[in-house]
């Protein structure tokens, strides 16, 4: 089955992103005809640095509802460390440890996923997945290599299955989930990629990338960083993807409130075009916010009330028409 659906952001960030799951939402996403929601969790919600104690009951309790409710409307379910111990994509820094290098994390990261294989071993495959960890960095970042991200993934992989063989696992690739990993092709996982680029289309006046500043208003096509970017470019992009002996999910991609709406949808066409192509499933950061939609401003953007929420309608049907 090929998965089609939306992030959300219930377990996300501590303390401020904790809340229940929303039936509404979930309704609303099954009524739409997807198929799939990603949860981005925050490991913080489960344990603490610097000593990680076992996981809270309070915690994996909030993760069986969100389960519970997707299964009640046949929903699968992506189980992801967005934020991992010893590692985040924005403020790694933060971290006491370093994931790809740090027994401690590393331990840590192991017995969480090894926490998630024992609660959830006998929940069917096409019920739930785990995403083991959001946007591994760029290599030479603090020191990361391929070889580090490689033992890191094939040790937790390993743990996960002497607890639940059949549990399906996505690993992300590497520098913002853009570099895929045929090196981990022999492991039988998901290959999750993005859908960002190019990022002066996708995160113009994205405050937290620091690419951000100084972009002029986006225009699709375009050149940026050297390339011109069109549907041949971006097919080109994903060709390492496309030659991986491997399945392959997009796990988040999207486009910031501020692109100017024909801009945005120009690209978005291209994009699932490209996805289309290949029979990929994919997952739209987000359901409800500024890449989301319901609740984005794009300059240009038109709304309907569809289900008690008001839709970018352009975009929920360009999502709906590239489902294969």
């Amino acid at each position: 089955m090929t998965y089609y659906g939306f992030n959300l952001q219930w377990l996300f960030m501590r303390p401020a992103g904790a809340s229940e799951p929303d039936p509404r939402v979930l309704d609303t996403i099954a009524g739409w005809g997807f198929n799939f929601v990603r949860l981005p969790c925050d490991y913080r919600f489960f344990t603490a640095p610097p000593q990680y104690p076992p996981a809270a009951e309070h915690a994996l309790a909030r993760v069986d509802r969100c389960l519970d409710a997707c299964r009640a409307r046949g929903l699968h379910l992506s189980l992801n460390l967005h934020r991992a111990p010893g590692y985040v994509i924005t403020g790694w820094e933060s971290e006491p440890h370093n994931l790809w290098a740090d027994r401690p994390a590393q331990d840590a990261f192991a017995a969480l996923w090894r926490a998630f294989a024992v609660r959830y071993r006998g929940v069917p495959a096409e019920a739930l997945s785990f995403d083991l960890v959001n946007e591994p960095p760029a290599l030479g970042q603090r020191g990361f290599t391929r070889e580090a991200h490689e033992a890191v993934i094939r040790r937790t992989v390993a743990e996960i299955r002497a607890i639940d063989p059949s549990r399906p696992i996505a690993i992300d690739g590497l520098d913002g989930g853009n570099v895929a990993l045929p090196e981990l092709t022999d492991l039988d996982l998901i290959h999750s990629g993005r859908g960002y680029q190019p990022m002066s289309v996708t995160h113009y006046r994205a405050s937290w990338w620091p690419g951000h500043e100084h972009l002029p208003e986006p225009a699709y096509p375009c050149d940026y960083e050297g390339r011109h970017w069109d549907a041949g470019t971006l097919r080109e992009f994903y060709k390492p993807w496309r030659e991986l002996d491997a399945p392959v999910h997009i796990g988040e991609f999207g486009c910031y409130e501020y692109t100017p709406d024909d801009v945005a949808l120009r690209w978005f066409t291209d994009l699932l075009g490209v996805f289309a192509e290949q029979r990929w499933g994919y997952a739209l950061w987000e359901f409800a916010g500024a890449f989301g939609v319901v609740g984005h401003h794009r300059p240009g953007a038109r709304f309907e009330a569809r289900d008690g929420w008001m839709v970018d309608v352009r975009l929920l049907e360009l999502l709906q028409a590239h489902r294969v």
